[in-house]
Order: structure tokens, then sequence, then C-alpha cells
């Protein structure tokens, strides 16, 4: 029987050029297919097994932790303002109860994070699901709208929206701990059926190293077409998180509580690591 080719999902947005640029531009050898998407519909290809190591959400491990194992060491997170996962507002944050705040659902982990965020303000506000950049063009843009990844670098300075809410800088506030917001995770079916013939945690691990060593060339590739100069380029990439360490792992399970306490996991995932 032939061995089918791994596929390693890759987030479409910037944060992850450090990991994945080494990878795709063969300075790292690998057999992978690297399939690209929001983080949303890698989530769902790993469900259906079409992935077999994928970047995707916490949420997602969290709600299926018997499909999958935890990439050691690999997280991408934040120690304070993220600047990528933005809440966008035309009136105070606080005003928005009983308002309507538009997301994309891109991005399942944000938006779990800012109903967190909202609740502990006492701030009920509505979720709509739609196209944000879509919408704030329309001829009824929303109150408010939740940006992620290349969107919301491109929107945090938009001039109809002046009050913004970084959600990993409130994360910081709230806990002290980084927050991470994606993850990579193997399928454990993949790890059963021994697809791989080189060690993907090892491979990540080895790309994202490369990236961070060699962040001149990061930023060389980031700057076409980026609306941030490259001096922001620097401050967002420096307040990025690539690594789980202890105080990561610290502030995914602290995480996972609050989800379980406020009902919107049913359980508090063990983290399990692939080997």
């Amino acid at each position: 029987m032939t061995r089918p080719q791994p596929r390693l999902g890759r987030i479409g947005y910037l944060n992850v050029l450090p990991v994945y640029h080494p990878l795709e531009a063969g300075i790292i050898a690998h057999d992978f297919e690297i399939v690209s998407g929001p983080p949303a519909l890698l989530n769902a290809m790993m469900e259906r097994g079409e992935l077999h190591v994928s970047s995707g959400s916490c949420i997602e491990y969290a709600r299926r932790p018997e499909r999958y194992l935890l990439v050691p060491d690999m997280a991408i997170g934040s120690n304070g303002p993220v600047m990528s996962v933005l809440l966008l507002s035309r009136i105070p944050i606080e005003e928005l109860d009983g308002k309507s705040i538009c997301i994309s659902g891109e991005s399942h982990t944000s938006v779990a994070l800012l109903r967190l965020l909202l609740a502990r303000q006492g701030v009920k506000a509505r979720f709509e699901n739609d196209l944000v950049s879509v919408r704030i063009r329309g001829p009824e843009p929303p109150v408010a709208f939740l940006a992620i990844g290349d969107e919301a670098l491109r929107l945090r300075g938009h001039a109809e929206y002046p009050h913004r809410l970084d959600l990993g800088e409130a994360w910081r506030v709230w806990t002290g701990l980084p927050f991470v917001f994606g993850l990579w995770f193997v399928s454990r079916e993949a790890v059963g059926q021994g697809i791989f013939t080189c060690d993907p945690a090892a491979l990540l691990q080895a790309g994202r190293d490369w990236g961070l060593a060699n962040m001149g060339a990061i930023l060389d590739l980031t700057g076409y077409g980026c609306p941030l100069t490259r001096e922001e380029l620097i401050q967002y990439y420096t307040g990025l998180v690539y690594h789980m360490g202890v105080r990561e792992l610290e502030g995914l399970r602290f995480f996972y509580a609050r989800l379980h306490e406020a009902g919107m996991l049913d359980a508090i995932p063990a983290l399990e690591f692939f080997a």
C-alpha cells in the first residue's frame, strides 16, 4: 500500500511566517504538503482527517482532545499586546451592552476570549457572524467588530472606530499571564497509521528556531504589501510568543478553566503531547 503524503496545515497569517517560511522555501527539507487557510478551516480539516498536523485554535484541541496530540514547545500567542486580535468600536467598550458585535468566524478562540473579557466588564453584547471587511464598508456598518490576523493589522487605525481593545493586553491585565491563541497538534489517527517519515514536532521546532534566528529575512518578506512600517513589524513580532513554556501552559490551563466555568467547554482537557 502506498503511504499517503502527510499534510501540514498553515494559518494564512503573518504571525506564523517565522515558522513556515524555512519549510516553504526549502531551507529545511521535509515531505509534507503544506495547506494554507484561516484557523476555522484548518480546524474543520483536522476534524475530518484531511490534515495530519496543523496550526489551529486552542478551542479545537479542547473540544476534541481525544483526536489530537499537542506539538511540544510550540505555540502562537502574546505576552501583552498582540496587535492582530482587536475589538474595534465606534463607542466606548463599556457602552456595548445590548449592542451587536460583528465577527468573521475565522477564529473561535478569539471569539471565546472576547466573550470572557466582556463578561468580566458586565457587557452583554450580541455576536453576529458576518464578513467584517464587507460590513464596515457597507451602508450600515457595525457598531463594533472583532478583527483578526492581517485584517486587524490593516484596520487597527480605522478613523471611524476610535475605541480599541487589544485582547492580548486585556488578558495580561486580567491574569498576568501570556495568552495562547493557537497551538500545533498532530492527529492521533495519523500517528497510529505511521504515515510520518520525519518527526513533525522536530520539523516545526526547527522551522521556528530558524525563523526567530533570521528575523531580518522574515521582516523583509513581511514588508511586501504590509500596512505596517518595519519598526512596527519589529514591535509586532517582538510581542509574539512562539514557545510553549511554563507560563504559557499556565495561561492555557487558566483559559480552559474559565471557559468551562462559563459553560463554553464541557470539560477541561488534559494536555497530552506528541513524543
